[in-house]
């Protein structure tokens, strides 16, 4: 659908298996100086330009290498925050009367959605203009992601597990 050759599987998988390990890495180093409410609204960030040049590169019939950057852009966006962030937050955003509960919903929340999604694209992606329409969803839903971080989110970095979060 990009346009990229087969051949060049391997080195895409590659590609997107370091640059994940890298910015995962990275993030683990950060999560506790920066804090996890700013790596996901730098994260978000990032995704939602990846995700708005991947639809524009479809709609436009920009495919080849060009459309293999902005998606290691949000793998990296990802890595850098979602990927990493969401599984501290969880743990403790939550009070520990219902801490087990909260997390077991968060945590199936998450792969509800990846299993929708992941069920969905190629549906979606074999549609004419799919790419566009899909990739321009998921910048669409990224959008409100970051306004959900920015509204809702409390920051629990230096916070004590039953501190209140405000």
């Amino acid at each position: 659908m990009s346009g990229l050759a087969t051949d060049t599987a391997f080195l895409q998988a590659a590609s997107v298996g370091l640059i994940n390990m890298v910015f995962t890495l990275l993030a683990m180093s950060l999560i506790d100086k920066i804090g996890r409410k700013r790596l996901m609204g730098i994260g978000s960030i990032g995704m939602i330009v990846s995700l708005i040049t991947t639809a524009y590169l479809f709609q436009h019939g920009k495919g080849d290498v060009g459309i293999l950057i902005p998606l290691l852009v949000f793998i990296a966006s990802f890595a850098f925050s979602q990927g990493a962030v969401i599984w501290v937050f969880i743990s403790e955003v939550f009070p520990n009367k219902v801490r087990a509960s909260g997390q077991s919903f968060g945590t199936f929340v998450h792969w509800f959605w990846a299993a929708v999604m992941t069920w969905s694209f190629p549906i979606i992606a074999v549609m004419p203009g799919g790419g566009t329409i899909a990739f321009g969803f998921f910048a669409v839903a990224m959008i409100l992601q970051f306004g959900f971080v920015i509204k809702y989110f409390p920051e629990t970095k230096g916070k004590v597990l039953e501190e209140e979060l405000a």
